[in-house]
């Protein structure tokens, strides 16, 4: 059920194509049944102008502004800060270094017929497969694109009932910067690029046929009375010094025919997509997507339509992951234009780590590789940036980046952050608690985790009653009344840099236990998060997203930092911090009703704090107006005024895991937000903090049972609120159990299942 993205037309514009990955390899495909474009990209492909920038000593001009700042002058506090560590661009009105992300070119097919009829173009998510079928001149012409998990490559096929002519070729936009040249045989076209000061690449298309002839013309390969055409597309590049050749060669086609081909890949693909199954009970209406989110916009009820924008969620990072090296940036892989919008990069002040919200508990976990790879790459320069900007050990992450691990801030008026690197580390975290590999633990988030604690303990600055500030300090892209022009006001210890500074800290405390490690640094990091300032309430019983209750410039501003602590993080709690808890709520409240909302990924964020504050209704309604208000037709997440931005997909994606489980501090929450337009349904491989894998159904909004597996021996802990539960082992044997308040506590071995039942 709902694993089809569908239309009766060919796409109108590039973002209402359908999207196919590797990971490496992504393509759009338009599905026009007379010349297909399909537009192509490479994961390293960005321009590479600035890949060795750097940074230079700058510390000595910190003491100053943190006078200003902590004397309360946010001005020229902000306006100094800018000057020494802000970088060149942004407001600046210079251009910033970060590489844009860039298109390989665009791959065409003519095909000779008359009009067509019948038309569908469609991606199957259960296998990543796109269609294309039409009728024209009294032949059935079917066409059929997959991004090829296991050789690595895109595949195209054009096929018919009887034999078909057509032309293949190769283009790209016209770009001073980039030259280009092609070599072209039947059997093998090449597009070869080498931008000014930066990357070559080379685009090659294997051209195989059965029946009939193939021919050169110019750059064009003319196909007659063919029956059957594939097209193999790989691209290389020298991001990582060798001839983009050298890696094409790497990825051949092997003699296999179609079928062969597609069973490789559906083995492939399901090892990584078939590991979450979610389905509900409702009718799914017979109609294409378009005309359901158009349906959905008016006012229609359609609960199906929210699953299928989680699939394609699931699918996305998939796609975006697989085999690649790099995590998904700004747009996944899929970019048409020379100069996107943000230069299609990495921001790190909630884009980046919103793409993976949803990867540990959507059984996608192997996509993190990649961004621990984006992670561990910048390590070595972070190092040198920190020492570089702020005299500190450790690493600073900016707040924009490419994909070189360089960690030069860049934007004048909104890069003097330090939050980042911790948000990042967050991540790493989570890959222990959902999967308890403590050789990941120690080898990697681990020493990470430190480098970030280090940081931390060099940059605090102690005031005069013993408090470690954080000097200076932002609230992401926001600013306040009394804080001049720039677009970003800097600070003294902004909420959501104390609540990240706890979250690191907090793991890196837990970490070291784990692995029995540090005592003495566990006792420095203790100490720290003690003398750390204390979330304020403010006059309107809201969460203060500054150190003091400053007049908001914008109050429904984009970004809901300050709640960090509620989601994504653990720190804010109903029954740990309850007055937090509600001012949180407060904060939220208050800022969607002054207009917060109006992009996608913000949307996103609104719907899983929603999910976590135990609200589906408000939950719902968001996840539902994310899809309808801030969406292409073939639902690619979009940010005003209308530009693809893929991290409201992967949001709205978690949105619905957080509605069916939470298992913050290892404590499992069955359905704590369960919406009334999904009252009955089933979930099987869903994943959970403690290193749990579970299935759930439900029916008529309670839980039927849900089925509980661990990795390792523990004490498995429930959150039962009002509801009555019946623990049994894989034999149907009670489990004693213990209640301690809400919690029901019982012991647990690894692998083995244990059912638990609701009792009504």
């Amino acid at each position: 059920m709902s694993r089809k993205i569908w239309f009766n037309h060919p796409a109108s514009e590039w973002m209402n194509g359908l999207p196919i990955g590797t990971g490496r390899l992504a393509a759009m495909v338009m599905g026009d049944p007379e010349t297909e474009r399909i537009a192509l990209n490479h994961e390293w492909l960005w321009r590479a102008t600035d890949r060795d920038r750097d940074t230079e000593g700058r510390s000595h001009l910190l003491p100053e502004v943190r006078d200003l700042l902590l004397t309360g002058d946010y001005e020229n506090g902000t306006i100094k800060g800018n000057d020494a560590f802000g970088g060149a661009g942004g407001m600046s009105g210079q251009p910033n270094r970060v590489s844009p992300y860039q298109p390989a070119g665009d791959l065409f097919f003519r095909i000779d017929h008359g009009e067509p009829t019948d038309y569908r173009r469609e991606l199957d998510l259960s296998s990543g497969l796109v269609s294309v079928t039409y009728e024209a001149s009294g032949n059935r012409f079917q066409r059929h694109c997959v991004a090829h998990f296991a050789h690595d490559l895109l595949l195209i096929r054009l096929v018919a009932e009887r034999p078909f002519g057509g032309e293949i070729w190769l283009d790209r936009t016209k770009d001073p910067e980039c030259s280009i040249s092609f070599e072209t045989s039947p059997d093998l076209i090449v597009m070869a690029g080498e931008f000014i000061e930066g990357l070559q690449f080379r685009v090659e298309v294997e051209v195989r046929h059965r029946g009939g002839t193939l021919r050169c013309d110019g750059n064009r390969v003319v196909v007659s009375d063919a029956s059957e055409i594939i097209l193999a597309v790989n691209i290389g590049t020298s991001a990582t010094g060798h001839e983009p050749l050298q890696e094409c060669a790497k990825c051949r086609l092997p003699q296999s025919d179609w079928n062969d081909l597609l069973n490789s890949h559906a083995e492939a693909y399901a090892g990584h997509y078939g590991g979450l199954i979610l389905e509900i009970e409702a009718e799914e209406p017979d109609l294409p997507t378009d005309e359901r989110l158009a349906a959905a916009l008016s006012g229609e009820m359609d609960p199906i339509l929210p699953l299928l924008y989680f699939n394609l969620g699931r699918y996305l990072l998939l796609a975006s992951t697989a085999n690649g090296e790099l995590p998904p940036n700004l747009q996944g892989k899929w970019n048409e234009d020379l100069n996107p919008p943000w230069d299609c990069d990495y921001h790190h002040d909630v884009n980046l780590q919103m793409n993976y919200w949803p990867a540990e508990a959507g059984h996608l976990q192997a996509s993190t590789e990649v961004l621990f790879q984006h992670i561990e790459r910048f390590v070595p320069h972070a190092r040198k940036v920190a020492r570089d900007l702020y005299d500190c050990d450790g690493v600073y992450f900016p707040l924009q980046t490419d994909p070189w691990g360089r960690a030069t801030p860049e934007s004048y008026g909104w890069a003097v952050w330090i939050g980042a690197a911790a948000w990042l580390a967050q991540h790493m975290w989570w890959h222990y608690e959902f999967g308890q590999d403590e050789q990941f633990l120690e080898s990697r988030a681990y020493p990470f985790l430190k480098e970030v604690a280090a940081f931390y303990e060099s940059y605090l600055l102690e005031d005069d009653d013993g408090v470690l500030q954080v000097v200076p300090s932002q609230s992401p892209e926001n600013r306040f009344a009394g804080g001049g022009n720039l677009p970003v006001t800097l600070c003294v210890s902004a909420t959501m840099d104390i609540q990240l500074i706890q979250d690191c800290l907090g793991h890196t405390i837990r970490a070291s236990e784990i692995l029995d490690v540090d005592d003495d640094r566990r006792i420095a990091w203790r100490s720290i998060l003690e003398r750390l300032p204390q979330a304020k309430i403010g006059s309107h019983g809201q969460l203060l997203e500054w150190n003091e209750d400053f007049e908001e410039v914008e109050p429904g501003h984009r970004h809901l930092s300050h709640l960090f602590g509620l989601f994504p993080g653990d720190l804010i709690s109903p029954e740990r911090n309850p007055a937090l808890w509600q001012a949180a709520r407060v904060s939220l409240e208050r800022r969607l009703a002054e207009g917060c909302g109006q992009c996608g990924w913000t949307r996103a964020w609104a719907s899983c704090l929603f999910a976590r504050l135990g609200d589906a209704d408000q939950a719902w309604e968001h996840l539902v107006h994310l899809i309808t208000d801030f969406s292409t037709e073939s639902l690619l997440d979009l940010h005003p005024p209308r530009i693809f931005q893929i991290e409201g997909n992967f949001g709205g994606t978690s949105a619905v895991l957080e509605m069916l489980l939470q298992s913050y501090h290892e404590e499992l929450h069955f359905l704590p937000a369960l919406p009334g337009a999904w009252s009955s349904g089933e979930v099987r491989g869903i994943r959970a903090r403690g290193g749990y894998t579970i299935n759930m159904n439900w029916t008529d909004g309670a839980l039927v049972v849900a089925e509980v597996t661990r990795l390792k021996d523990g004490t498995c802990k429930i959150k039962a609120g009002d509801s009555r539960y019946e623990v049994r082992d894989a034999g149907g044997d009670d489990i004693p159990c213990t209640e301690v308040g809400s919690l029901i506590i019982f012991d647990v071995k690894a692998g083995e299942t244990v059912s638990v039942r609701q009792v009504r």
